[in-house]
């Protein structure tokens, strides 16, 4: 059957005497501007409500009176609508429009940082009246004050657009700073004693059509004639923001947010658009590091790699290839994660293998449930959450959902141990304890017969239920508490994927490539693929030469197994467990027991400073590759800069260590991995390189992928300027310098490095045979058997039960906030100062009862540590139970966590 849609969906207008199709309900200004008309503007942006504020957009529309000046940003196209933008009258409102507002703006472009990539510079030049007749003294302000640790404020330089305020009003939902005054007294302010705090502060000052709003760690650093970008993937956590990376000599100078229509949409999360700053820090590691005499010393890469294959050969000789463990690897592009697993499943001959470093999820629940979209979660007929505090962990997947609630009604169910940043925008909440999140999921999907279930009353979860009607709900699922098992949340996961009719699942775990490695067979248990060791065996055993005989042990039983002295080779992939593992005891046990430890990091942690040979590793913008974010959507990462010294991207460490083990992965590039990747993982088959360097997949490939091409696809690089940014009304990714001020078209700085050939594609849901008559080369082996199945998960095993209530003791919820005592935060100096101290959250009604009605100081006891901390009452946190912040220092819950237990309890008293 024929396509109708552009038939029936659009409607026809006239501008300029060109006809045009628009759609109906969009504005003119859109609808003009994907015809290639652009009209100036600059309040009006694709991602927020129009207001009509600046003017600047005038145009004669004409109506039942003749022609008219009207807002194109303000008035909907109409069927047979005539639109004129380019007559005299125009001409002189545009004139008028740009006169007016350089009444009182500094004439300081020479020092301004947004001097050469300012559309008020641009828009005057091409549309103002060429002169002023402005002769009186201008409006003078102290300049710049301070509105947030991150943002200054230049008064003398804002428009009143109105960008800033809405932005923070309607899409970060912290309406922190407002317009004050009159007339010439207008500006920018915020409320006494609250400064601009808003995780998504950045935004406001990309965004900002002027120099008004400056970033502070930005300013005075470079000017755009200097600086060159590439674009990539934000791997901070696992949204996968797409961003232009920029650089000026041999440092990165900013971050900025591309739109990326099914991520991101233009936006950054301050940490993800200030991290730049560790990438530039003069403490990185520059060298390989060898313990000799008990000290850590500079070494050359040969004795360095010498040393750490010795190591983990004499282990493996002596205890056995069970007795090699590699740990972490979530933050790894896809390339350097498959070569590690190729390497510890192939040549090391060990399945103890976890990207996780126990703060997610069972990596076969992961891969196994039918996984949704940002995009499905956003239209859902429900949306649940059983998840951590999005807006901590993962901030713009936050602003999406928020957006999806607030703008477009979808109903939010929270299934949660304490209050998060999306609870008010649930219809329900259901606040259960620590360790009963089946018990809630089963009474959801099967009812209640009690008064009350996991501390719920039945009211709450029958109202939740009628939620849940409709076919098709997501379920946002992550770990909501560090102090409790993944397994839990993952045998909640297994209720609602059997009780909810075609229920699919977006992972919410937070480390920048978790997926990715999960996908490369960074998992015990798992090869890469998303396929299991025992389906998979036979298939990468003929590629690979030999894979694992038993499933491995995760990243608990690891360093469960190393504390016990099993575990006598250890290798540790940018992973700092002592600081990153919820059960800081266990962590610390393990690395002291561990008999021989090889560190591959960016810097020098607690974990990477007991190890026995340090090897420097790239870091992001210093490495080329793949990501994947949390929705399975396969994105480029562009190199910018070099890496420090002589640290080298992971995936070429692997390869060499290989070569000094006996062994040889095959590999002499990115793109032979690619392609190994691609051959003979299921899950990855068809997604070539060439695919994903396709403009119409810019915005990514989603894993497996189905072979569709995306329905709107970017215009052509010289057409970038004169069309929009991804909005439903405009075309989705092009490079507008008027909504994304300082991007100009990526193509014209540079692409992530790759050999762009004719995009080919495999055939669907299979694996590319290669040319007809000939057996695929894989390596040095020949893949001549059937791909494995890919993953289907069922929970097998309940998680251990809760252990009865104490009424003594209170049972601990734990998690991240975004700024807290992380390596990359704390070598970002603009980020580390927003480090809050950690602080213990009860319920006012635990807190009276301790006779502390206010908070205060108090005495936290486990079996694990005493400690004292301070409290503050937090009607968010349920009754029994109390909050504290995962890594942010000392007196946080790692200190406190059982690993093994099913849940943590806690005494708190008076000092």
């Amino acid at each position: 059957m024929a396509d109708t849609t552009s038939q029936t969906d659009t409607v026809t207008i006239t501008v300029d005497g060109e006809p045009m199709a628009a759609r109906p309900g969009e504005m003119v200004i859109a609808a003009a501007e994907r015809g290639g008309v652009y009209i100036p503007r600059f309040c009006y942006h694709p991602r927020m409500r129009p207001v009509g504020m600046c003017r600047m957009c005038l145009v004669e529309v004409k109506g039942p009176r003749g022609f008219a000046l009207q807002p194109a940003c303000f008035i909907p196209v109409a069927d047979g609508q005539e639109v004129v933008t380019r007559s005299a009258k125009v001409k002189k409102a545009q004139d008028g429009v740009l006169e007016f507002l350089l009444v009182n703006h500094p004439l300081d472009c020479p020092v301004c940082d947004k001097g050469g990539e300012c559309p008020l510079q641009d828009q005057t030049l091409a549309y103002g009246p060429g002169e002023t007749r402005f002769v009186e003294e201008k409006r003078h302000w102290a300049k710049p004050i301070s509105l947030s640790a991150l943002v200054y404020l230049d008064r003398e330089r804002c428009i009143q657009c109105d960008r800033c305020t809405r932005f923070a009003d309607e899409v970060a939902g912290d309406p922190l700073i407002e317009f004050k005054g009159r007339g010439d007294h207008i500006e920018i302010a915020t409320f006494p004693d609250q400064p601009f705090a808003s995780y998504f502060s950045g935004n406001t000052v990309q965004i900002c059509p002027v120099g008004a709003l400056l970033s502070r760690p930005y300013r005075f650093k470079a000017r755009p004639w200097d600086v060159e970008q590439v674009e990539s993937t934000c791997t901070m956590c696992a949204v996968g923001c797409r961003v232009a990376v920029q650089s000026s000599g041999s440092e990165l100078t900013r971050y900025i947010g591309l739109d990326s229509d099914p991520v991101n949409h233009g936006w950054l999360c301050d940490k993800g658009r200030y991290s730049y700053e560790y990438v530039n820090s003069e403490e990185r590691l520059s060298h390989p590091l060898v313990r000799k005499a008990g000290e850590l010393v500079e070494a050359s890469w040969g004795e360095a790699l010498e040393a750490a294959a010795r190591g983990l050969q004499g282990a493996r000789a002596v205890h056995g290839a069970a007795s090699l463990a590699v740990l972490g690897g979530a933050r790894l592009p896809n390339e350097d994660a498959y070569a590690w697993a190729k390497l510890a499943k192939g040549v090391l001959g060990t399945d103890n293998v976890d990207a996780q470093l126990g703060d997610g999820l069972p990596a076969e629940a992961v891969l196994g449930l039918p996984r949704a979209t940002i995009d499905d979660a956003c239209s859902a007929p429900a949306v649940v959450l059983l998840a951590p505090d999005l807006k901590e962990e993962l901030p713009v997947l936050y602003l999406r959902l928020r957006a999806a609630a607030v703008a477009g009604g979808v109903p939010f169910l929270e299934l949660t141990p304490r209050r998060t940043g999306m609870s008010k925008y649930c219809r329900t909440s259901l606040a259960y304890r620590p360790g009963e999140a089946p018990a809630l999921a089963r009474a959801l999907v099967d009812g209640i017969s009690g008064s009350e279930v996991a501390g719920v009353p039945a009211a709450s979860v029958a109202a939740a239920r009628e939620l849940l009607g409709a076919e098709g709900a997501v379920v946002v699922l992550g770990r909501p508490s560090l102090a409790e098992p993944g397994e839990s949340i993952a045998a909640a996961a297994a209720v609602l994927a059997g009780g909810l009719p075609g229920v699919r699942f977006l992972p919410a775990l937070r480390r920048g490539n978790v997926l990715g490695a999960l996908d490369m067979g960074l998992a015990p248990g798992l090869l890469p693929g998303r396929v299991a060791l025992a389906d998979g065996r036979a298939w990468f055993a003929g590629a690979w030469g030999a894979v694992p005989e038993a499933r491995g042990l995760d990243a608990a039983d690891i360093l469960g197994a190393a504390a016990q002295g099993r575990i006598q080779g250890l290798v540790l992939l940018g992973a700092d467990p002592v600081a990153d593992f919820p059960d800081h005891q266990l962590a610390r046990a393990a690395l002291s027991s561990a008999g021989f430890v090889v560190s591959v990091d960016t810097f020098l942690t607690e974990s990477s400073g007991q190890a026995d040979v340090v090897l420097p590793a790239a870091a992001f913008a210093e490495r080329a590759g793949t990501t994947t974010n949390l929705e399975g959507r396969i994105t480029r990462l562009g190199q910018k800069i070099v890496p420090p010294g002589v640290a080298r991207p992971d995936w070429m460490i692997a390869a060499e260590l290989a070569f000094h083990l006996g062994g040889d992965l095959g590999v002499e590039s990115l793109e032979d991995i690619w392609q190994e990747v691609e051959r003979l993982a299921p899950s990855h088959a068809g997604i070539t390189r060439s695919l994903l360097a396709d403009r119409d997949h810019r915005d990514g490939v989603v894993a497996p992928f189905d072979g569709r091409v995306p329905t709107t696809s970017r215009p052509p690089a010289e057409a970038a300027t004169a069309t929009g940014v991804g909005s439903t009304t405009a075309v989705p990714g092009a490079v507008d310098p008027m909504s994304t001020p300082g991007v100009d078209a990526v193509e014209t700085h540079g692409l992530p490095a790759t050999e762009v050939a004719p995009a080919e594609t495999a055939p669907s849901g299979g694996i590319d045979p290669g040319p007809e008559g000939e057996e695929r080369q894989v390596g040095a082996a020949v893949a001549t058997s059937a791909a494995p199945p890919m993953l289907a998960w069922s929970s097998e095993h309940g998680p251990q039960s809760p252990p009865p209530l104490d009424g003594y003791a209170l049972r601990l919820v734990s998690g991240r906030s975004l700024y807290d005592q992380g390596t990359l935060v704390q070598h970002a100096p603009s980020l580390a100062a927003l480090a809050a101290p950690p602080r213990l959250r009860a319920n006012p009604y635990d807190l009276e009862r301790l006779g502390m009605g206010q908070g205060g100081q108090v005495r936290v006891r486990s079996n694990r540590a005493t400690f004292l901390a301070d409290a503050v009452p937090d009607a968010g946190v349920p009754r029994g139970s109390v909050w504290l912040p995962f890594n942010a220092g000392e007196g946080s819950a790692g200190e406190v966590v059982d690993a093994a237990a099913p849940v943590t309890d806690l005494r708190v008293e008076t000092p």
